[in-house]
């Protein structure tokens, strides 16, 4: 696992391409977690990409990242961008790997990135910070335990707006329940 900013090449490197095709994307995954949340070790870089663009461009996006020195199968790549789906990157060089997710979560969600402050003088579009809470609660709800913290980080410094759109949304998504609990627990263990 790395720090946030060992990933700094590899996405200067993405966000190359991604740009040179305008594909719109954000940041999302372990690295919203430690923007909205709390400083933390990550495994790889998840991205939303456009679900509209990249089949439009697939065949030259592809080979575009295989020259940037990305490392993936093309047919499993191929059928994930039609199917709407995520695949994986690996950068050689720097031996990161990279999520990369041809849908929206959250409906609209790309609409509502914002552009943060990453890494020391690089702005990157990552997701809105009520979309990252409800993308983890969706994530908790398919089994993972690490974004039970990361959602309830997310929310710590959410406006009160931020907090009533996650509490609607959840109640579209039947997730309310759920969202109690989640909010419910405790962070650190009594010693």
């Amino acid at each position: 696992m790395l720090p946030a900013e060992g990933f700094l090449p590899t996405l200067t490197k993405l966000v190359d391409v991604l740009e040179q095709f305008s594909i719109r994307f954000h940041l999302t995954g372990g690295i919203t977690a430690v923007a909205y949340g709390e400083p933390r070790m990550t495994q790889d870089v998840d991205l939303v990409l456009d679900p509209e663009r990249v089949p439009a461009v697939k065949d030259e996006f592809l080979a575009a990242l295989a020259a940037a020195g990305f490392y993936f199968s093309d047919s499993t790549a191929a059928q994930a961008i039609a199917s709407g789906k995520m695949f994986q990157l690996l950068d050689i060089e720097q031996v990161i790997k990279l999520d990369l997710y041809v849908r929206c979560l959250i409906p609209g969600e790309l609409e509502r990135s914002i552009r943060m402050e990453l890494f020391p003088g690089v702005e990157l579009p990552i997701v809105a910070r009520q979309d990252a809470a409800l993308s983890k609660l969706i994530w908790v709800e398919h089994g993972s335990h690490r974004s039970r913290r990361d959602l309830r980080m997310i929310l710590v410094g959410a406006t009160q707006d931020e907090r009533s759109s996650v509490r609607s949304k959840a109640g579209e998504m039947g997730l309310t329940a759920l969202l109690d609990e989640i909010l419910a627990e405790e962070d650190e263990l009594d010693v």
